[in-house]
């Protein structure tokens, strides 16, 4: 509830922002003819779209969330989309949301009722993520398609492969919220042990001594590097949110940042 709306739309609203020189691809609608009459060169009028936002909060529920020290990704996961949910119907804009894996498990219609954010998080909280894996192309895809009117979307999951959102992105306006627990980034050393994979239900067995763990956290590290670049790339912001943290202060921090 920072401010003003966290996303500034271009469209053919009433409030006026600026004027600047025409650029082929331009609509000839918006051209202001005494600008462009004195200045001997074609000028557009740009305009702030006066209009409630509609706000897409995307919640990606594989088979690693279902893990935490402190408390599970999964709860915190459901934590972030009641914040956000409430803050946007607060702020009188629409709120859909949907829930993934590889396959889209549900989504609502846009609405202002506050009994869409309890559904959603009780959906959430209530959901067996065990082995259901992630498929980032599938959601991008997805919302590409489904998402007609431009929209602002948050899209929650622990990030654990590297979405190309770089499409979708172009459309809307998207921000990742990467939900982690730090003894997943920095492990313990704890001798021989066996493993379960959440998501594929794979039991591994290893050594994980002082050398491995820190091979391993190098790793995710790496992982880390390229996936917030990626995402710079595309336009996108994002903010890290840890088990053991308070995921208010982290999107306070991204919001008031722009």
């Amino acid at each position: 509830m920072v401010g003003n709306n966290p996303s500034v739309f271009h469209g053919e609203g009433y409030d006026f922002i600026e004027l600047r020189e025409y650029m082929p691809g331009d609509d000839i609608r918006h051209i202001d003819w005494n600008i462009t009459a004195k200045m001997q060169k074609p000028f557009i009028k740009i305009f702030r779209e006066e209009r409630e936002l509609s706000v897409v909060i995307v919640s990606i529920l594989n088979g690693s969330v279902h893990f935490g020290s402190k408390k599970f990704k999964q709860e915190i996961i459901a934590e972030v989309a009641a914040l956000l949910g409430f803050s946007t119907l607060k702020n009188g804009d629409l709120l859909s949301s949907y829930i993934f894996t590889d396959e889209m498990i549900s989504h609502t219609k846009p609405s202002k009722k506050l009994y869409q954010v309890q559904k959603s998080v009780e959906e959430i909280l209530n959901f067996n993520a065990l082995n259901r894996r992630v498929d980032f192309k599938f959601i991008a895809d997805t919302l590409y398609k489904r998402l007609k009117r431009k929209s602002l979307i948050l899209i929650i999951g622990d990030y654990f492969e590297i979405p190309d959102f770089k499409l979708l992105a172009k459309k809307h306006e998207v921000i990742s919220v990467v939900v982690r627990d730090k003894l997943e980034e920095h492990p313990p050393e704890m001798g021989f042990a066996s493993l379960l994979d959440p998501e594929s239900g794979v039991v591994l067995e290893g050594d994980f001594n002082s050398s491995s763990v820190k091979a391993y956290s190098k790793k995710v590290a790496l992982h880390d590097y390229k996936l917030f670049e990626t995402l710079r790339k595309s336009g996108i912001r994002f903010t890290k949110v840890y088990t053991d943290s308070s995921a208010a202060v982290a999107l306070r921090r991204l919001f008031e940042g722009r």
